[in-house]
């Protein structure tokens, strides 16, 4: 492949991963919860999954998508639904100050599992939009098509780390300032309404 068209791939690739999103505002909350390492089987979900979407898009699975185009609302609704459940789970977590009782929920708390995270991405509406955009526009014809699409997989999968990275180091960084129940549960009602308001860019 050509090295300009792989600059391109990985240009988009880091853009699109970096840009707010659903994904973004669960791991910049995972951050600051869990730190970076609990956090990791979640950055490797998203990875994983946005890999099978790029491939399922690879191999056909998006033309269904031009053939029913009300699968694209079903993708909205469930997208939706997931994110209100999440926005909820996120502004009812419990902080790690308070009463024993708090202390000890806190501590059973977990992050997302490599597989939940990874099946988001098939109903994760941005997630769809970066997989069907970069197929469409950097996949070569005839002989280069399974190279390229491999290129753009690999792109997302080191770039998209990259970008995601950044989101949880945010979440971290911030952790550090959550040092009193009030600014906890602050920071939970705000990434809940992040949450929410990614749904502005589902629905519209």
């Amino acid at each position: 492949m050509d090295i300009s068209l792989f600059i391109a791939i990985s240009l988009f690739a880091f853009v699109m991963s970096v840009t707010p999103g659903p994904n973004n505002v669960m791991l910049l909350a995972s951050g600051a919860q869990f730190g970076y390492r609990k956090t990791l089987p979640h950055i490797f979900g998203i990875i994983i999954g946005v890999a099978l979407l790029l491939l399922s898009i690879l191999l056909g699975l998006g033309f269904i998508f031009e053939l029913f185009p009300t699968l694209n609302d079903v993708l909205k609704v469930l997208g939706s639904a997931y994110l209100f459940w999440l926005a909820w789970k996120i502004a009812t977590a419990s902080t790690q100050l308070g009463s024993k009782e708090t202390l000890n929920t806190a501590i059973t708390a977990q992050p997302q599992t490599i597989f939940q995270v990874a099946l988001f991405q098939f109903v994760n509406p941005k997630a769809w939009a970066m997989a069907i955009g970069s197929i469409s526009s950097f996949t070569l014809s005839g002989e280069k098509y399974i190279e390229s699409g491999l290129s753009i997989m690999l792109c997302f999968a080191v770039m998209g780390f990259i970008a995601i990275s950044l989101w949880t180091y945010l979440g971290v960084a911030i952790a550090r300032v959550l040092t009193t129940y009030k600014r906890q549960k602050l920071f939970n009602y705000t990434m809940a309404s992040m949450t929410v308001a990614t749904l502005f860019f589902i629905l519209r």
